[in-house]
């Protein structure tokens, strides 16, 4: 393991500027792509990796961003997306998931044994190689779809004989008894299926309220919202504006957030920018410190 140096931000890949002005949808795609390699190097300012993250970063493949981006849009952190790429297991309450991956280019069924809960048959696991992910590994889970990342892909219970890196993911599952944590593609995490990673969790229940309860609550909402109703005019001016007059204001409690309202993809996080700043912002950085002129200043004190 080596913790990385900050890592110059890469705007686009020398091989992929022809395939972005084909079409709109190549266009949208490389975007993407961008978008998850600017992520993965963020993470490596920070965080601690195996060799060969970056230049794999270089190669990531549209399907590798895909899976990446979608869990970013479910809530994934920068944070978190560093037990991602060390194999941490995740679970996304979004059946809907385990579909859109299972149609992906390069996709494939594997065995594991994860969820046995879940009907195989019906719902195979299913892989997926990329020079970023290794192998990607997701299946079904009750009420959505587990994914995680592994180091080394296998082929167990195909009609090929066993393979070199069949051996290898043995050695892996043996490091996992013996320490607890995930092997995934660039390092090693302690979110493992007993203990793993939660996106989007369908925690929210409807109930209702005893009517007396209701009462009390709305009192108290209109209490605390005439005590905020204030603004940097005058106390008097905003008695003249009241804010809308709302029957129910219990009714607008547990609103669920709409988009990507939350901490956002940064919350958290342990950024900061160690870039050189442009040559615009250094002009105007030079410029408040330069000394005024004789000829201003006695102009500035003729004027007083």
């Amino acid at each position: 393991m080596e913790r990385k140096h900050p890592l110059p931000f890469t705007k686009r890949s020398a091989h992929s500027g022809a395939a972005a002005s084909d079409s709109p949808e190549a266009r949208r795609t490389e975007v993407l792509r961008d978008r998850v390699r600017l992520t993965i190097e963020i993470t490596a300012r920070a965080g601690e990796y195996r060799r060969g993250l970056v230049a794999a970063v270089g190669r990531l493949s549209p399907e590798e961003a895909a899976v990446l981006a979608d869990l970013e849009q479910r809530g994934l952190q920068v944070p978190q997306l560093h037990d991602v790429l060390c194999g941490g297991h995740v679970l996304v309450d979004d059946p809907a998931l385990y579909e859109k991956w299972r149609s992906a280019k390069g996709s494939h069924p594997r065995l594991s044994s994860h969820h046995r809960d879940i009907d195989k048959t019906r719902y195979p696991d299913i892989g997926m190689r990329g020079h970023v992910v290794r192998e990607k590994l997701h299946g079904r889970t009750a009420t959505g779809t587990w994914v995680q990342l592994e180091k080394t892909p296998a082929a167990f219970g195909g009609s090929k004989m066993p393979s070199v890196d069949d051996l290898r993911h043995l050695m892996d599952y043996v490091v996992y008894r013996f320490t607890g944590s995930n092997v995934g593609p660039w390092g090693l995490s302690r979110m493992t299926e007993r203990r793993p990673m939660y996106l989007s969790p369908v925690v929210a229940m409807p109930t209702s309220l005893t009517p007396p309860v209701a009462r009390s609550l709305t009192r108290a909402l209109h209490r605390i919202e005439k005590a905020d109703d204030v603004t940097a005019v005058s106390e008097r001016l905003a008695a003249r504006f009241p804010p809308p007059d709302r029957a129910d204001l219990a009714g607008e409690l547990g609103q669920a957030l709409t988009g990507r309202g939350g901490r956002g993809l940064f919350g958290n996080s342990e950024v900061w920018v160690t870039q050189t700043p442009s040559r615009s912002a250094s002009a105007v950085l030079r410029a408040r410190h330069e000394e005024v002129p004789a000829a201003g200043l006695w102009w500035t004190e003729g004027r007083r």
